[in-house]
């Protein structure tokens, strides 16, 4: 299981929201690029990438800033979300060196833009379902749909999406543990792969998710824990690797 660190943009720099709320921002660094770099130092072998200010004005804003970090570091693939709703915006990030792209509010609110964009970008597309309660978010989480989860993960699965990047809104950026259980059951309803996130603090976290990694789960989006330190990140990505390995 990978272990992805997670670099939110907002107003050019690298922040951490609580909850998803666009006021309660704690603000880790005024340089993503060299952010990035201190990941890749530690190891990681992806980054997750979201566009915080895209997603709630439905256009990219840091455009720029993704393809310095895609260009500096080339050899890391790279999954980009927030702000991605038309089909040339996705081309565009492709082009800029970027390897898969999250579609979220514009994958609940025109569901026929995913098969679409699947078969005319196939193995790169993932979808981002960020949920409360069971239920979808959207625009930057400003928005709850009455879409079920699971419901619409079985939908984007037929349509050709590759991965499923399932977010506990409740929890992410609150360090209270990811939800296990929520997400076992997400991963069993489908037959592609879940990427998980919310809600990560420690090493346990990491074990937990670990030992359900045979679920589908294929990583792990970790941010306000490796920004404040409350787990490692080199440390949670060596213990992936021993537990895939049969060590425990």
């Amino acid at each position: 299981m990978l272990l992805i660190p997670a670099i939110d943009l907002k107003g050019g720099r690298c922040v951490r929201l609580r909850q998803g709320r666009m006021e309660e921002e704690t603000v880790f660094s005024d340089d993503p690029v060299a952010v990035a770099g201190r990941w890749v130092d530690a190891g990681t072998r992806r980054l997750h990438i979201v566009d915080l200010d895209g997603a709630v004005s439905g256009r990219p804003e840091h455009a720029e800033v993704i393809r310095s970090i895609t260009e500096r570091f080339p050899e890391v693939p790279v999954q980009v979300g927030g702000g991605i709703r038309d089909d040339d915006t996705v081309q565009s990030y492709l082009d800029a060196g970027v390897t898969y792209i999250i579609i979220g509010t514009k994958a609940v609110n025109a569901p026929h833009f995913v098969a679409d964009v699947c078969a005319e970008f196939p193995g790169r597309i993932f979808i981002g379902l960020d949920a409360r309660d069971g239920k979808v978010a959207t625009d930057g989480w400003s928005k709850l749909s009455h879409h079920d989860v699971i419901d619409l993960a079985q939908q984007f699965e037929r349509d050709g999406a590759e991965c499923i990047v399932y977010t506990d809104i409740g929890r992410d950026g609150m360090m209270t543990g990811a939800n296990v259980e929520v997400t076992v059951e997400l991963a069993r309803s489908i037959k592609i792969p879940v990427i998980a996130a919310g809600g990560i603090h420690t090493i346990d976290d990491v074990r937990a998710l670990c030992e359900v990694a045979d679920e589908g789960i294929v990583g792990a989006i970790t941010g306000r824990a490796i920004y404040e330190g409350s787990l490692d990140f080199k440390e949670g990505q060596d213990l992936a690797d021993r537990i895939a390995g049969g060590a425990s």
